[in-house]
């Protein structure tokens, strides 16, 4: 970088003796050794700022790829609260959009900073050697420009964290049309949602127009004033030359240096424009890193070993949000380790809230969950989830192959075990009638199966994974009559010897369950087998 800057400068240092000795002074001698000074310089500096910037490159890409892990890793370390705060889109365009503007600007800074740097500073240098008056004179109007360059500067990073912003909310707004796209055309809706699309895209590209006015502001301003500077750099050189004072290649040499600081000039206002919208970019990313997990280990955190553990609740509470009426009120309970106990209630009872604290999606208001007798905040979070098998209504299918997508239950199962896992579920017939049966692709969300279909796979999942404890939120909701008997006979069996908290609301689903539990308004109302009651005639027989 230094030598490359250099050889710019020397470039400008040469031209005095090229005008003076060689043509005004017809030293002929001096012709080739100038000449091969000239060609040695040029290619010395060709040399240098390629290996400069291809090395400056690899360490930008380095850095920025290192945030970029950072900032997905950090993600994965929040809870789901933090989740439902902040769209998937919005999330998304800080991994990849914000970063990207935080990778041009990382990589123009190191490429260009240093460099341009040094070469201004050594130009700088040869207009001081050649004429300090000169050079004096030249940089009367530096501080203004300066303060213009940091001006624009501040402008532009606010409005890239505008653009970053309006990018964010655009990208969710598409993500949320593509995932719903069977409704917008089931109600006819493409034209409202492309009105949606478009506004969001004005607001991007008005934006970006902004960007772009005050980013290239600094263009016929730094034209006027470098201007202003070498009429009157020529007019006191012309002089100062006729006088004497200066030979006429010392004039040359420094209007060289003085023309030649222009570039890296302009590439250093250019360079901070584009520093100040990675700043604003960088703001948003670390925004983000600087968000604390709500889920983590205790210090004195300890694994969970208990393998046939039952699950308590002691008088637990919890609110969603601030403010809202609490989702849990005083509930509590004792799910026997091995037996299978039925959550049932009318729809925001709470149920969903329960088998959500268990694997600490969120940790309880108040109360405690205990887990083998132990508060599960004192266990590990890895152990502990470890040790629950879920299958909810809300299924994820990765777009992946069928195998990948039950593996994802346990990543080290052989082929053999990811079979008899499907067979259990009773999917491995239908996926053995695809013409890749195991390896087919299931797209996005798996849009190539059936409710049903992808039910099973989320069971095979579940079975696969082997644990101790098992949570299923309405696990057969998507199947037909014929394939729920299949599937219950499977989760019976699935169910022995493991602790089981289920969600249902078919009768066939809950009424051998060890213990009912109903559950309204975020209380328990009432509590017992099948059998009691409906001899009770309460709500459950209701």
């Amino acid at each position: 970088m230094v030598l490359a800057s250099a050889m710019t400068a020397a470039l400008a240092l040469l031209m005095q003796p090229v005008l003076d000795d060689v043509l005004y002074g017809q030293k002929l001698g001096l012709v080739v050794p100038v000449a091969g000074a000239v060609f040695l310089t040029f290619f010395t500096r060709g040399i240098t700022t390629y290996l400069y910037t291809i090395i400056m490159n690899r360490v930008s890409q380095s850095i920025i790829a290192d945030v970029q892990r950072d900032l997905f890793g950090h993600f994965m370390a929040l809870d789901l609260r933090f989740f439902h705060a902040n769209p998937s889109g919005q999330l998304i365009s800080r991994v990849v959009s914000d970063v990207n503007v935080m990778r041009s600007a990382v990589t123009d800074s190191l490429t260009g900073i240093g460099k341009n740097a040094f070469t201004l500073l050594f130009l700088v240098g040869v207009m001081f050697f050649r004429d300090w008056k000169l050079a004096i004179a030249g940089f009367i109007i530096f501080p203004f420009a300066a303060f213009f360059v940091a001006y624009i500067g501040r402008r532009l990073r606010h409005v890239s964290g505008s653009i970053q912003k309006e990018m964010g909310g655009l990208s969710d707004l598409l993500s949320q049309i593509f995932q719903g796209i069977r409704q917008v055309q089931a109600y006819g809706m493409e034209a409202y949602e492309v009105g949606r699309a478009g506004k969001a895209i004005e607001k991007v590209k008005k934006l970006n127009i902004k960007s772009v006015q005050i980013g290239n502001l600094s263009t016929p301003v730094n034209e006027f004033m470098i201007g202003f500077v070498a009429a009157g750099i020529i007019a006191y050189g012309g002089y100062r030359t006729a006088a004497g004072a200066i030979t006429p290649g010392e004039l040359v040499s420094f209007l060289s240096a003085f023309t030649m600081a222009y570039e890296p000039m302009k590439k250093l206002a250019r360079l901070n424009n584009s520093l100040q919208t990675g700043l604003g970019a960088a703001e948003r990313v670390f925004e983000m890193l600087d968000t604390p997990p709500q889920i983590t280990n205790a210090p004195a955190a300890v694994p969970l070993v208990e393998r046939k553990p039952d699950i308590e609740f002691r008088e637990v509470a919890f609110q969603y949000h601030e403010g809202e009426a609490r989702a849990l009120d005083g509930v509590s309970f004792k799910a026997m380790a091995g037996g299978v106990t039925a959550l049932v209630g009318p729809s925001g009872g709470g149920k969903s809230t329960v088998i959500n604290l268990i694997p600490r999606f969120y940790d309880s208001s108040a109360g405690a969950v205990l887990i083998g007798g132990q508060d599960v905040r004192a266990l590990t979070v890895e152990s502990l989830r470890a040790s629950i098998g879920l299958v909810s209504q809300d299924i994820t299918i990765f777009d992946d192959t069928i195998a990948a997508n039950i593996r994802y239950g346990r990543g080290s199962a052989t082929e053999e075990e990811v079979y008899e896992a499907a067979k259990a579920a009773a999917a491995h017939d239908f996926i053995e009638g695809f013409p890749e049966g195991y390896d087919t692709r299931v797209g996005e969300d798996g849009v190539k199966l059936s409710g049903g279909q992808r039910q099973r796979i989320a069971i095979a999942r579940a079975i696969l994974r082997n644990a101790p404890i098992l949570l299923l939120d309405e696990a057969t909701s998507a199947l037909d009559n014929e394939s729920e008997k299949a599937i219950q006979a499977a989760l019976e069996k699935l169910q022995k010897g493991r602790t089981t908290l289920v969600i249902a609301h078919r009768l066939s689903t809950v009424k051998n369950a060890d213990n009912i539990i109903l559950l309204d308004k975020g209380r328990i109302m009432e509590q017992g087998t099948h059998e009691a009651l409906m001899a009770e005639g309460g709500l459950y027989a209701h």
